[in-house]
């Protein structure tokens, strides 16, 4: 794991901003300490895990951030978990939304997604997820260059 403030390529710092941002915005973060390059393709996405201050007891101090060209999420952290442990638990939560979606079921109760829930939304969305699925996370993680 690389810390932002050592991140040399603009765009991924770019990603680990908006990774910093998103968090920032919940009322149960009340600082962001610091943000760590998991992985990232300049550009296009970025997973980074977050430590922060929580602002409310039950809030967790550290979360995976997934964000980029698709809606941004925290995903749980959970000690021993690598950058494609998050990313498949990002995967699985947005694949619940896109088959919500598709059965036109409430997404209520889903993980957020910022954008309405259409068809159309949900297609263009599980397109980026089975991309996600097949270059990143059913490769062997050593085939990928992390370093940015």
């Amino acid at each position: 794991m690389k810390p932002a403030s050592e991140i040399e390529h603009p765009e991924v710092r770019e990603l680990a901003e908006r990774a910093k941002h998103f968090v920032q915005n919940f009322a149960w973060c009340d600082t962001v300490t610091a943000c760590s390059l998991g992985f990232a393709v300049a550009g296009v996405m970025g997973v980074f895990r977050v430590d922060l201050v929580p602002a409310h007891p039950e809030a967790e101090p550290t979360v995976w951030v997934v964000v980029g060209d698709l809606p941004p999420a925290y995903i749980a952290y959970e000690a021993g978990d690598t950058w494609q442990d998050a990313l498949r638990g990002y995967l699985e939560e947005m694949g619940l939304w896109v088959s919500a979606v598709r059965d036109g079921r409430s997404v209520k109760e889903l993980i957020p997604v910022n954008v309405q829930p259409t068809t159309t939304y949900a297609e263009q969305l599980n397109t980026r997820l089975a991309f996600i699925r097949t270059e990143f996370i059913d490769v062997n993680p050593e085939s990928l260059e992390g370093d940015a």
